[in-house]
C-alpha cells in the first residue's frame, strides 16, 4: 500500500474510539464528522460557566458572549477568504442557507419563463428547494450531465446556458462521487449569461482552502457538523450588496430595526437573516472547530488535509479496484470520498458486516437519487475520510470486506 500524507489526530477524537476501548474505524465523515475534545470544551464552557444571551444584555457575561459570537463570525470570514463578517449569516446548516437563497433572492428575482440549472449529481438539499421556487414563481430547472469519469460536464454547461438562465447551483465537491467541480470556470459561464452561482461548501470546506473571491462565486453554503463543529451551525455567504437587496427570509426579534403596528423596518445584513435567538453556543464552537482545523492543517494550511484524504481515497480505490466483484465509482483523482458497489452484495449488508468490524461506512442514496438513478443502482457503500483518517481505516476496511465475500461467496 503506497503511503499518503500523513496527519494523525487521532488522539484528540474521543469518539473514536469503541466502548470497549477498540479503534473505531470511521469512514463515514462526509455524513458528519467527529469532534474534537478542543470542540467539545468550547461548547460545554459556553453552555456552563460562560453562557448568557447575545446583543441585547447590559450584563457583562451578555456583553462577553456577544464579543464571542462575533468572534466567530469574523474568524469564519477569514476561513473562507470572505471580504468582510457582514458576508456571513449563521444560519442551521447549508440546507437552510440554500433555502434561504431560494425564499429571499429566488423570490425576489425569479418570474415565470426563467431557467435554473442543477448538475446530475446534487445533493437533495441543492435540488427540492429550486423545485419548490421553480413551482411557485413559473420558472423551469435543467440540469448539467456527468461526464463518464464523475464530473459536472462544464463543457455541456457553457453550451446550453442561456440568457433565461437566473441561476446555477452546483456542488463545489460531490458527496458521492468525490469529484471537485471547476468553480472558477463554472462562475465564468454561469455569469457570461448574466446568471448568479450557489455553491454548495459542505464538502469543500472542511478539506479544502476556500477564498470568496477567487471562487468568484455569488453565493457559498456550508455546515459546521462536517467541519468538526456541532450540528445546528452553518454558514451563508454573499457579498453585502446581494445581502442589502434580499428580503428577510423569516420574521421575529433580532432582525428588525423598528417595529410598530403599521410598519416594520429591518436591520442591515446579517442581523436581517437571523431572526429570533441566535445559534450562541454552535457558532462559539464552529469558531473553535475552525481554529482546530488549521491547526492540524499546520503550515501546509488546508492544502494538506485535501492531500491526506485525497492520498487515502486514491489507496482505497486501488484496493478495492483488485477485487472483481466491486465496482468503484468516481474519478480516479477526487476528494476524500469513495463510494462502490459488491456484486450480489446489498451496500446495507456490507455496512452491517463492516460495522461489526468497528467499521462504520455510509450505505444508501447519500440523498442523491437522480445520481443513483444515473449511476443504474439504488445505493451505493460510501468510505470518506477526514482529518483523523489513516492507513489502518483502510486496512480494516479491507479486511470486513474480505469477510464479506466469505459470507456472500
Amino acid at each position: 500500500m503506497s503511503s499518503a500524507p500523513t496527519i494523525t489526530r487521532r488522539a484528540d477524537f474521543p469518539g473514536l474510539i469503541t466502548p470497549d476501548g477498540n479503534p473505531w474505524h470511521y469512514l463515514d465523515t462526509a455524513a458528519t464528522a467527529q469532534k474534537p475534545q478542543a470542540v467539545i470544551d468550547a461548547m460545554s464552557h459556553a453552555l456552563g460557566r460562560d453562557y448568557a444571551t447575545v446583543h441585547r444584555g447590559v450584563y457583562a457575561r451578555s456583553a462577553n458572549m456577544t464579543l464571542a459570537y462575533e468572534a466567530a463570525r469574523r474568524r469564519t470570514a477569514e476561513f473562507i477568504g470572505a471580504k468582510s463578517e457582514n458576508e456571513i449569516v449563521f444560519v442551521r446548516g447549508a440546507t437552510e442557507g440554500i433555502n434561504v437563497v431560494a425564499e429571499s433572492w429566488g423570490g425576489a428575482n425569479l418570474k415565470a419563463g426563467d431557467r435554473i440549472m442543477l448538475s446530475q449529481l446534487e445533493h437533495h438539499s441543492n435540488i427540492v428547494p429550486w423545485q419548490m421556487l421553480a413551482e411557485r414563481v413559473g420558472a423551469a430547472i435543467d440540469v448539467c450531465p456527468i461526464t463518464e469519469e464523475g464530473l459536472v460536464d462544464l463543457d455541456w454547461l457553457e453550451a446550453n446556458l442561456t440568457r433565461e438562465h437566473k441561476l446555477v447551483a452546483l456542488a463545489h465537491v460531490s458527496n458521492v462521487l468525490g469529484s471537485v467541480l471547476g468553480a472558477k470556470r463554472a462562475a465564468k459561464a454561469a455569469h457570461a449569461v448574466g446568471a448568479k452561482l450557489l455553491l454548495d461548501g459542505c464538502q469543500s470546506a472542511p478539506r479544502m482552502r476556500l477564498n470568496m473571491a477567487e471562487l468568484d462565486c455569488d453565493f457559498f453554503v456550508f455546515s459546521g457538523h462536517k467541519l468538526y463543529g456541532p450540528t445546528g451551525i452553518g454558514v451563508l455567504w454573499a457579498r453585502e450588496e446581494l445581502f442589502d437587496a434580499m428580503p428577510p427570509y423569516q420574521g421575529g426579534g433580532s432582525m428588525i430595526d423598528r417595529v410598530t403596528f403599521e410598519k416594520t423596518t429591518y436591520a442591515p445584513p446579517p442581523q436581517r437573516f437571523e431572526a429570533g435567538t441566535p445559534m450562541i453556543t454552535e457558532a462559539i464552537a464552529l469558531h473553535a472547530a475552525i481554529d482546530y482545523t488549521l491547526s492540524a492543517a499546520g503550515s501546509g494550511g488546508m492544502e494538506s488535509l485535501f492531500a491526506h484524504e485525497s492520498g487515502l481515497a486514491r489507496q482505497a480505490r486501488e484496493a478495492l479496484s483488485k477485487i472483481n466483484s466491486i465496482r468503484v465509482l468516481g474519478p480516479e483523482r477526487s476528494a476524500g470520498i469513495v463510494s462502490f458497489v459488491m456484486e450480489g452484495v446489498h451496500p446495507h449488508d456490507l455496512g452491517t458486516i463492516l460495522d461489526e468490524e468497528n467499521v462504520a461506512i455510509r450505505a444508501g442514496h447519500h440523498c442523491a437519487q437522480p445520481l443513483m438513478d444515473h449511476l443504474g443502482v439504488p445505493a451505493t457503500a460510501r468510505a470518506s475520510f477526514g482529518l483523523y483518517s489513516d492507513e489502518d481505516d483502510i486496512e480494516a476496511l479491507m479486511r470486513g470486506i474480505e469477510r464479506t465475500q466469505r459470507i456472500f461467496g
